[in-house]
């Protein structure tokens, strides 16, 4: 592929093609540059590491949740029903890709990528910050950290769910993830007691 016709879409979409053949972790950026015939350089060009291709993926995701809020649909209901069908709609962009997700979670989490995780950390704040905005979640001062920590839990809790979840449309993860946000709604938060009345 020459140069000028590279993107950064072709470069995730050939990253994905390579995690499916073997896992994210095997493929070198070399073996992504040989099957697109293009140089390391170019590959830098777009994206400083083999991270930053992955966090490509997870911006995908992110702008086709931010896309879907901007829509009529995404404002009606209420802060749970809005909050809800916004994550759900970034985990079924992922969808198509969750093997490849998984590998380049499990790749992220191994011992010594202190510097992955770190940033990992940083991409679920911002990610979750988004989901507040595109739900309308309007906590203020000490309400709003209390807001941020418990979403953060039942959005990462979900996502693991997502991650191993075969039913029809994500559905198990969608009734998990009902069942927190509603935990959050009654005040009751994240950690309550399993069997509570709420």
């Amino acid at each position: 592929m020459a140069a000028e016709m590279l993107s950064p879409k072709a470069l995730l979409d050939g990253a994905i093609a390579l995690a499916r053949l073997s896992s994210w972790e095997a493929f070198s950026l070399q073996q992504l540059a040989d099957s697109l015939n293009c140089g390391l350089s170019d590959i830098h060009r777009h994206f400083r590491s083999k991270d930053d291709i992955a966090e490509a993926l997870f911006d995908g995701a992110d702008r086709a949740m931010l896309a879907y809020a901007d829509t009529q649909a995404a404002k009606v209901g209420s802060e749970q029903e809005r909050t809800l069908n916004c994550i759900m709609r970034w985990f079924h962009y992922l969808a198509p890709y969750k093997a490849v997700v998984r590998d380049i979670m499990a790749y992220k989490l191994e011992p010594g990528h202190f510097h992955l995780q770190a940033h990992g950390v940083t991409r679920v704040s911002r990610t979750v910050q988004w989901f507040r905005e595109a739900a309308g979640r309007q906590q203020q001062g000490l309400a709003k950290v209390a807001d941020e920590i418990a979403l953060t839990s039942a959005y990462l809790a979900s996502f693991y769910c997502f991650l191993s979840d075969n039913s029809a449309d994500n559905a198990k993860t969608r009734s998990l993830l009902r069942s927190l946000l509603k935990r959050i709604h009654a005040g009751h938060g994240f950690f309550s007691r399993p069997g509570r009345a709420i």
